[in-house]
């Protein structure tokens, strides 16, 4: 199996910074999608993917795509694809999800079925039997229909990538880390400039722009579904990909990082995130009111996920809390600030105009990432020899 087309799902509305991590990890893009990325590579791609890609929700093997209208095209397309070349005799099979748009096909249950018995079809007159154990390695199978055509894929991850494995302890509305890190790299932040996250909750967003600055693949100490799957790529894959993480870390960079919480609780939680992300040396936490935000460093950056008012009584507070926010922005000399959030009158409460606006789903919740641009520091001089 030396070419593959890996499938990998991100936040509708971030597929450029997904599409740029792929090329930077050198594959090819076969196919952008609203919220996924076809690509390909050889049978290292399955493994560097996964630990190094922090955009993404999940990576998906392909192994067959069909047109079918009825439910006996989807049964004999599925069982036309050599599922022998993927799954052992003992591998344990089903279908996790089965989604359908504009579609004949749209019964995910009906869908998952058809397509489980095919599989099952297909392995029997493969391996000469009548049944399986299904006592050996994990093969999630993953369908999507769309406008008739079927893509069958195993999910390679497993346990979705926005679990790095870092954090144990969330606060009442995280944002997750595959959308922090995306929003993080859609900003000019460079880790010699100062980063701010004054409603900073169990730690995200400055444990993931940590990661970045230093380096640190996202998936580099978590397991994958993939690594017990001897037909496809071998251990040694997976092996080289963690040393080649491990020998990309930068142990000596220096960041200015900052994290702050009117939640002493919410502080100890994120300070404990950062521990086990092995990037508490490059944060500071603290307990602070954002009304005291204050940084005597020019040209820096706030990134952050405020409240945004589920419930009535925290709507009502939302006015006074955004003006907040505009005043202590407005108090810092020369920064640039990113905030995402699904309040629709954050830009008038700020009392400034974005210069960019970046529609965001966060899960079903249709949010906004607002960009407050400050001027470029000046070009440093270049030393004369």
């Amino acid at each position: 199996m030396s070419r593959v087309e890996l499938i990998a799902p991100c936040h509708f509305g971030l597929e450029s910074v997904l599409k740029k991590e792929i090329l930077d990890l050198g594959y090819e893009i076969v196919q952008v999608e609203d919220g996924r990325i076809t690509f390909a590579g050889d049978e290292s791609a399955i493994a560097r993917a996964n630990i190094f890609i922090r955009t993404a929700e999940r990576i998906m093997l392909k192994c067959g795509s069909f047109k079918a209208a009825t439910f006996d095209e989807l049964f004999e397309g599925t069982k036309a694809i050599a599922w022998e070349k993927y799954l052992t005799r003992d591998a344990k099979f089903w279908v996790s999800k089965a989604t359908s748009n504009k579609s004949a096909l749209f019964s995910p249950s009906d869908i998952q079925s058809i397509v489980k018995k095919a599989m099952v079809e297909r392995l029997k007159q493969t391996y000469r039997v009548s049944w399986f154990t299904e006592d050996g390695a994990s093969y999630p199978v993953r369908v999507f229909i769309f406008k008739d055509i079927v893509t069958i894929a195993l999910d390679t991850s497993g346990v979705s990538l926005h679990k790095r494995g870092y954090r144990k302890l969330v606060g009442k509305a995280p944002i997750s880390e595959t959308l922090a890190s995306a929003l993080i790299m859609l900003m000019p932040w460079h880790r010699d400039r100062v980063l701010v996250d004054p409603f900073c909750g169990s730690g995200t967003f400055p444990i993931e722009a940590a990661m970045i600055g230093a380096h640190i693949a996202p998936g580099m100490d978590r397991e994958f579904t993939a690594q017990e799957w001897s037909k496809i790529c071998d251990k040694k894959i997976w092996y080289n990909a963690v040393d080649e993480a491990h020998d990309l870390i930068d142990h000596d960079v220096k960041m200015n990082i900052q994290g702050y919480d009117l939640d002493g609780d919410m502080v100890k939680c994120a300070m404990e995130n950062a521990r086990a992300a092995g990037v508490e040396q490059h944060i500071h936490f603290q307990q602070r009111d954002v009304k005291d935000l204050r940084n005597p460093k020019k040209y820096g950056f706030i990134i952050t996920n405020p409240p945004y008012g589920e419930r009535l009584e925290e709507k009502e507070a939302l006015p006074e809390l955004y003006r907040t926010i505009g005043e202590s922005y407005r108090n810092l000399d020369d920064w640039s600030m990113f905030l995402i959030t699904s309040y629709t009158d954050a830009e008038k409460y700020i009392g400034r105009k974005a210069d960019r606006n970046r529609k965001i789903y966060n899960g079903m919740i249709k949010s906004y990432f607002y960009q407050f641009m400050g001027p470029k520091p000046p070009k440093r001089r270049r030393e004369e020899a």
